[in-house]
């Protein structure tokens, strides 16, 4: 099992311009700490949340990027 990121705009479209292809993971913990050291380039990016997803496996979505 793999997990890794979908970036995506405010509206839930998919972002693939821009920013560096999705990288997989082993473990949820590495896909979480990754995104926490990336995550201010990703918002350059254009991405605006990002969905978690085991394989196929949404584990959760619509997280946004924006600080609060």
């Amino acid at each position: 099992m793999t997990w890794h990121w979908r970036y995506e705009n405010a509206n839930g479209g998919l972002v693939t311009e821009g920013v560096v292809p999705p990288e997989t993971f082993p473990s949820q913990a590495d896909a979480e700490s990754w995104l926490g050291e990336s995550w201010r380039e990703l918002l350059e990016a254009g991405v605006e949340q990002v969905t978690l997803l085991e394989d196929d496996r949404v584990e959760y979505a619509k997280m946004s990027l924006r600080p609060e």
